[in-house]
């Protein structure tokens, strides 16, 4: 391990430009769940356990028309508790990283709780590809677009989980609101939001030819691998360095550096290397 991390200093130090990719793990250190499996979706939500409805039934916007106040008794306790969190110290560790290089850093989450914004990151410097919790559109679609949460608050009923009304509504219509987030079965959510991260994304990446690149990836699992196959991608099209740090599931391609820990200890880690030398 002492050897991966040594090399996983070097690498970073060596770059020009860094892209943080992050998945449910990286917000474990924070005290979040990850709701990895039915059993740690149940333990973090013993209402939902008595029902036996898993986390793939309840991310879904079919609950926003059937039972509102089940929908934002989810929704709602999540966004309350996101907001209520502070981000772990390994977000500091990776700003300051990309902060010091000439090409800066990239955020590229699938992770809905905004903590790379609270952070101090760059907003235009971070895709939300599953969108945010931040931020809501209108269940009517009525041209209000997306608008943001921060002003809205959600009373949840912890022994039931349901929302207490009065609900989120939309500023334009009035009617129910839901989270901008992409949802399982979702063909309400509006992704042009997450679109032009996406092309911001890829813009910044357009402007990192000859440049050397490193990709650290924090707690992104295999069931939803998007950031894995993203941050490999990436790595891959300039043979870059991909670090990825996973508890779980470190493998990682040819050339890459597997890190088997958490993310907070791997960062201060590698952090502690870059500045004894």
């Amino acid at each position: 391990m002492d050897d991966l991390l040594d090399r996983a200093a070097e690498a970073i130090r060596g770059a020009g430009a860094l892209l943080i990719g992050a998945g449910a793990g990286m917000g474990v250190d924070s005290g979040l769940p990850d709701f990895r499996g039915d059993d740690g979706f149940w333990k973090a939500y013993p209402p939902y356990a008595k029902r036996k409805l898993r986390f793939v039934e309840m991310a879904n916007p079919r609950w926003f028309t059937r039972d509102p106040e089940m929908a934002w008794g989810f929704y709602g306790h999540r966004m309350m508790l996101y907001r209520a969190t502070e981000p772990h110290g390994g977000f500091a560790i990776l700003r300051r990283w990309g902060e010091a290089m000439p090409r800066g850093s990239f955020v590229f989450t699938s992770n809905v709780d905004g903590h790379f914004q609270k952070a101090g990151f760059d907003e235009g410097r971070i895709h939300e590809v599953h969108g945010t919790l931040a931020a809501m559109q209108c269940m009517a679609d009525c041209g209000e677009g997306i608008f943001r949460a921060d002003d809205v608050s959600v009373r949840v009923d912890e022994t039931t989980m349901r929302a207490i009304p009065p609900l989120p509504s939309c500023p334009k219509c009035g009617g129910l609101a839901r989270p901008n987030i992409l949802m399982f079965g979702d063909w309400g959510y509006d992704s042009s939001a997450s679109a032009e991260q996406e092309r911001a994304l890829e813009a910044w990446l357009g402007t990192l030819a000859g440049v050397p690149l490193v990709a650290v990836e924090c707690g992104a699992g295999t069931a939803i691998p998007t950031v894995r196959h993203t941050c490999e991608y990436v790595a891959r099209r300039n043979s870059d360095t991909l670090i990825r740090i996973n508890v779980r599931e470190p493998e990682v391609p040819a050339g890459g550096i597997s890190l088997a820990m958490g993310a907070l200890e791997a960062l201060r880690a590698i952090d502690q290397r870059l500045s004894a030398q």
